[in-house]
């Protein structure tokens, strides 16, 4: 079974044609825009600024991981020890903030405190994400901070989320570590980062710069129909070919609609699933000392952006020498929060809250700005994912659609995991091809 096509070319595609090539297969890689790498793609500007799309950085424990990505950019990459932070009102906290509180005023923290002390002396069921933040850290604190973030950031109340992602994103204190936090400044390790790697040169794309020899990659080859009885992909731009294996990294609020004969209900569950959008508003400086960290997140909803980061502090090779580079996040849903304006049209409140909040200074002379959308940024946990996911899921089962990465997968993943998974559905491919 040679003619394996693998749609998407980001990190999840590259995956799947890395574990198809180990069986000395070449997979025809179809790629609707006129560049490979999907979410991971990099765009240096006519400035000198290159702007990845989102942050991005590499931060697996997995070892295999670690050498394959070192080995595709010939080991020269930059390993940062990571920096934190975040913004409340005029505030800053080092990163994660319940570990931080004595930044905060005096009648706050021990409001904080009582409230943690309350709640764990109670037993609290958990039907969702807001019950598991109080039960967690108390309701003062989970009001103030991840509740808030948590409308910026996944677009929906705490209340309509399940607890599927968390994993080790959110770190629950002990009373211990809570007072300690609150009395005076210390460096916990409890991050589940503490260090990253990021390409040296070309930004984060550069990790996937052996693709080309791994995959014949098909670019501006946007799939229009899928017909999983005679097996054949339909393009926008009217050409077709067969496939006797199929891999897909499409985003499946868009795949399900594609394929003949699908149910209704099956395509009804696709269109249930939430994901932002995000508008990363990029701005370049004649200054690079712009932060202490490498990204900083604002829990006020009166600032536009939800998070900072700074490419400058990632690679020197980003930006022009002595300069420093911004990149701001700010976030939509077609489910939740439509975005309703010309992307362009946020750069300039981006910039006034960048000043507003300490990080631009009027004198700084702006040399590059600009806005890019990703239409797919973040799965949303929202409580009609479960149920919709399965229904989906089961179907592509059945007519032998190998899915993956973020948004096949519809999971909350980072960069090792999209590769993983794509080697997986690659797996699951060849699998049946022997069944």
């Amino acid at each position: 079974m040679a003619n394996i096509v693998v749609l998407g070319s980001g990190m999840a595609g590259f995956g799947a044609a890395y574990r198809l090539g180990a069986e000395g297969i070449r997979p025809v890689l179809y790629e609707k825009s006129p560049y490979y790498g999907g979410h991971t793609a990099s765009f240096r500007d006519e400035k000198g600024f290159l702007f990845d799309l989102g942050p991005h950085i590499s931060f697996t424990k997995d070892t295999r991981i670690q050498d394959l990505l070192a080995g595709y950019v010939d080991q020269k990459y930059e390993s940062v020890q990571i920096n934190l932070s975040n913004y409340w009102r005029g505030i800053r906290i080092t990163h994660p903030a319940q570990l931080h509180l004595n930044v905060l005023p005096k009648d706050l923290i021990v409001e904080i405190i009582a409230d943690f002390v309350k709640e764990h002396s109670i037993q609290r069921e958990v039907k969702n994400y807001e019950d598991w933040l109080v039960a967690s850290y108390g309701r003062k604190f989970a009001e103030l901070f991840p509740m808030t973030y948590t409308r910026k950031y996944h677009l929906t109340n705490a209340s309509n989320m399940s607890t599927d992602w968390l994993g080790p994103r959110m770190y629950r204190p002990s009373l211990e570590e809570l007072l300690r936090g609150a009395l005076a400044p210390w460096k916990p390790e409890t991050h589940y980062i503490t260090n990253f790697r990021y390409p040296s040169q070309g930004g984060f794309i550069s990790y996937l710069h052996e693709l080309p020899k791994l995959a014949d990659i098909k670019l501006n080859h946007e799939v229009k129909a899928i017909d999983p009885r005679e097996r054949t992909l339909h393009f926008t731009n009217g050409q077709t070919t067969r496939y006797d294996g199929l891999v897909s990294s499409v985003a499946l609020p868009d795949l399900l609609p594609m394929i003949a004969g699908a149910p209704r209900d099956v395509v009804d569950a696709s269109q249930k699933l939430a994901c932002s959008t995000c508008v990363l508003v990029n701005v370049g400086v004649d200054r690079a000392d712009l932060s202490e960290s490498q990204m900083t997140y604002f829990y006020d909803e009166d600032i536009s952006f939800t998070r900072l980061s700074f490419p400058h502090m990632l690679a020197a090779s980003n930006v022009p020498p002595g300069c420093g580079s911004i990149q701001a996040e700010v976030y939509f849903s077609s489910k939740y929060r439509p975005l309703m304006q010309a992307p362009e049209h946020l750069i300039d409140p981006v910039i006034n809250d960048l000043r507003r909040s300490g990080i631009l200074r009027e004198t700084d002379k702006i040399l590059t700005r600009g806005a890019r959308v990703v239409r797919y940024a973040n799965v949303i946990f929202d409580l009609d994912r479960s149920a919709a996911l399965k229904t989906v899921h089961g179907y592509l089962d059945d007519i032998g659609i190998a899915y993956c990465g973020r948004y096949g997968d519809w999971g909350y993943m980072w960069t090792d995991e999209s590769f993983i998974s794509g080697e997986r559905a690659a797996e699951k491919t060849l699998s049946a091809a022997h069944a």
